[in-house]
């Protein structure tokens, strides 16, 4: 061992700390949990009450939720991807039935799709706002035939134009599934999500905007519907462990229909419950950071923000950034460069068709997806949490200037000897030299990239 090993210990065994090297700032962190005071009293209530499982809390935060999205009925789950796939099985298509999904969303969705025996059809996306248009949704529409359902993202927490969609895709509301895993406080119009179509999905992971750690919802204004996806989410009993297990209570059940073990926990929904009497105070903050990061960023040539699909009000979910050629540096380069600096970053998403296991099972359009793929080259992810403070966006929009402010000056002719740039999948590479990011450190929580689960 050498001796520079031992004398931190030495320090330390008479009091005194091992030195801390010194950085210019703190790290910025892509995503970051806060769980509230009266959430964790809430959570250790329950564990004290010698009832964890599905019951009383789980009913509270259900009847609580559905009246703050002004929804008839919400069933609560263990993730949002339970929650889409029960959705998808309480409609009863037919086996292998064709639903319409956008080719940038999370993978969790499409996942849901085909554990519900029914066949993702992807629908490209509109690279100016992420999500589909009715032309793309029309063509994807054509290309399966009729398709049976539709699953509708509002990307990042921006409003989608869920009507003008389904009339697109020749659809009635009652078949269409909202993906609202980003969009708890998101108005379309001056609704809310949640009580537009017949079934909205939301997700409690750890970096939404209501943040348990896991869990979902479903809210329908359909009470048979609620009713086979709550059977649904216990494996299709007509009684649940705590009806069973009460005084009086009869230990008989059936089981008459298909389900799975997708319940939600009393603690989870106690933290819910909890988190939720904040959750109009963490919106006003995220709306205030992100005017901040649309301020800053104004100036900066080659980023910009993607447009609105259709009015409304949006959640703030993700600050998505679209990195254009102008900007002078590809958006991976632009990853590893404030990685380096302690900014941490995502990209939301990867298009399903650049993954293996979609193009083998999903039904791709004629023509492609060019709309995803121009998309996906250019996405963006910045930090945006209610706790974000004013300095860290600052610093961040800091860091993105100054990087963006080196870009080459353009030319207009090719000086003699030198080879033009090949443009690869929306990245210049130079037959002189191509940038490779060094290695790149995490930052934040353990991979925030991932998104896991829905």
């Amino acid at each position: 061992m050498t001796v520079h090993r031992l004398r931190p210990r030495k320090r330390q065994a008479e009091g005194r700390p091992p030195p801390v090297p010194e950085r210019a700032s703190e790290d910025v962190p892509f995503a970051a949990t806060r769980i509230s005071p009266e959430a964790r009293r809430a959570a250790e209530r329950v564990l004290a009450s010698g009832w964890v499982t599905t019951g009383p809390e789980t009913e509270r935060f259900e009847d609580e939720f559905a009246a703050y999205v002004r929804a008839a009925d919400a069933v609560a789950v263990s993730s949002c991807t339970a929650a889409l796939e029960l959705a998808l099985r309480a409609l009863r298509l037919p086996a292998g039935g064709t639903v319409l999904v956008p080719a940038v969303t999370f993978c969790g969705a499409a996942q849901a799709v085909l554990h519900a025996g029914l066949r993702p059809v992807l629908v490209d996306v509109d690279p100016r706002t992420g999500m589909p248009m009715p032309a793309t949704v029309a063509r994807a529409a054509r290309a399966c035939g009729c398709p049976h359902a539709m699953m509708v993202l509002h990307y990042a927490g921006a409003p989608a134009p869920v009507a003008e969609l389904a009339e697109a895709a020749c659809l009635p509301l009652t078949h269409v599934v909202e993906d609202a895993a980003h969009a708890l406080g998101t108005m379309v119009g001056d609704r809310p999500v949640g009580s537009l179509s017949r079934t909205t999905c939301f997700s409690f992971h750890a970096t939404k905007n209501l943040p348990i750690g896991e869990g979902g919802m479903v809210t329908t204004d359909d009470a048979e519907l609620a009713g086979t996806i709550r059977r649904g989410r216990l494996h299709g009993m007509s009684a649940g462990a705590r009806r069973r297990s009460l005084s009086g209570g009869g230990w008989r059940y059936s089981v008459e229909e298909d389900g799975l073990k997708a319940n939600m926990t009393d603690v989870q929904a106690a933290i819910g419950r909890a988190q939720l009497r904040h959750f109009d105070d963490w919106q006003r903050r995220r709306h205030a950071l992100a005017a901040r990061y649309d301020t800053a960023l104004t100036t900066v040539p080659g980023l910009d923000r993607p447009e609105p699909a259709t009015a409304g009000r949006h959640a703030r979910h993700l600050h998505v950034v679209r990195v254009h050629p102008a900007y002078g540096t590809d958006r991976d380069a632009l990853i590893a460069l404030l990685a380096q600096r302690g900014i941490g970053t995502s990209v939301h998403f990867i298009p399903l068709h650049h993954m293996p296991y979609f193009r083998r099972t999903a039904l791709i359009p004629p023509g492609g997806l060019p709309g995803a793929d121009a998309l996906f080259a250019q996405l963006l992810s910045l930090p945006l949490y209610p706790h974000l403070d004013e300095r860290a966006v600052d610093r961040v929009c800091g860091e993105l200037a100054r990087i963006g402010a080196r870009r080459p000056a353009p030319r207009t002719r090719q000086p003699a000897g030198l080879r033009a740039p090949v443009i690869r999948a929306g990245k210049a590479v130079s037959a002189h030299r191509q940038f490779r990011p060094a290695g790149q450190r995490h930052v934040g929580p353990a991979d925030p990239s991932r998104d896991d689960l829905r």
